[in-house]
């Protein structure tokens, strides 16, 4: 008796000292309890000692439609290369965007993220970054799909392990589509002065960004319906051309401020709440209706891809683009 006793209990030690396996065969992430924050109360980083690269041996616990899976780093880069920048892009900016990522995914390791304590990143690229698997990619991708997934694999690879620092810190790499000639400073958008998100040149024009220009029209019934569900304060009894008034611009160019029906609004709220590609606008009054004109495609903070794409058809390679679009980095390996 004396001895099954003795068994059973090496035996549920044994049992709990044993690693969780997900469903995919990885390490799963550890359980957050109820009522305990990420932020303060990280679980432990899982690695895989085993592995080649240092890619290979960080995992990635990813959100995406409600459930959590666990990879290695260079399976989830591949996927937002995929999904965030066009695979026919030069090879120097897809290391860039390699780059960006990586450093953007373990700045969310190490700080974690309150909208989804569970999970490092997410696939809504509202929130994160965008993900899309390799089946997926292809089908978008049709005949050109082995080629491009090769070049998406070779950026990731090519770019092992390496991150921006700033000061030997990990930062924010944020990015986006296109910009107007520079880049927007984060201070603007976010109410963060970063020094390494400042406002920089940025090469892309309309002869290199499908879209650069965009028109969006918006009549004024619909107009005044959405804009005093936001802003109940604000005076639209006005002539239509007396509503705007007092914009102020970034040294981007992008909108800053503006006053409409007598309360100040920011560019980016405009901008989200008409739907705009960018706080780079412009709006005029057509026919009775709120016509905006749109330059760009993001907030403007960070690397431009389609800027990045510019400088390495100019011969930069990856790590000039990052040092260009952060201000006062380096880029290094990643140490741990």
């Amino acid at each position: 008796m004396k001895q099954t006793f003795v068994i059973s209990v090496l035996l549920l030690l044994f049992t709990f000292s044993m690693p969780l396996i997900s469903v995919s065969g990885l390490p799963a992430s550890p359980a957050v309890s109820p009522g305990v924050s990420f932020l303060s109360a990280p679980s432990p980083r899982i690695t895989y000692s085993s592995a080649k690269t240092v890619d290979a041996g960080i995992a990635v616990r990813v959100l995406e439609e409600g459930s959590v899976t666990v990879m290695p780093m260079d399976q989830y880069l591949r996927g937002v290369l995929a999904a965030e920048m066009p695979a026919s892009f030069e090879p120097e900016a897809l290391k860039a965007q390699a780059v960006a990522a990586r450093t953007y995914t373990l700045y969310r390791i190490q700080n974690g993220c309150s909208a989804h304590p569970e999970a490092d990143v997410c696939t809504d690229s509202l929130c994160c970054a965008a993900y899309i698997g390799e089946a997926a990619a292809a089908a978008a991708w049709g005949e050109n799909a082995s080629a491009y997934w090769e070049k998406i694999t070779e950026a990731v690879a090519e770019t092992d392990g390496m991150v921006a620092l700033y000061n030997g810190t990990l930062i924010d790499t944020v990015f986006h589509s296109s910009s107007a000639g520079r880049t927007e400073a984060a201070v603007n958008v976010w109410g963060k002065d970063l020094p390494y998100l400042q406002s920089v040149e940025s090469p892309e024009t309309d002869a290199t960004v499908p879209n650069y220009y965009s028109r969006v029209e918006v009549s004024v019934s619909r107009f005044k319906e959405a804009f005093l569900a936001e802003y109940p304060n604000a005076d639209l009894s006005a002539s239509l051309s007396g509503w705007f008034k007092n914009e102020t611009r970034s040294e981007a160019g992008y909108v800053i401020s503006l006053d409409i029906g007598g309360v100040t609004v920011s560019g980016p709220a405009v901008r989200s709440l008409f739907s705009l590609r960018s706080a780079d606008f412009r709006v005029d009054t057509e026919d009775g209706s709120v016509v905006f004109f749109v330059t760009g495609y993001g907030h403007g903070v960070g690397m431009s891809q389609y800027g990045a794409n510019v400088l390495a058809s100019q011969g930069k390679n990856y790590v000039e683009i990052l040092e260009w679009y952060y201000t006062g980095v380096s880029v290094e390996r990643w140490q741990g």
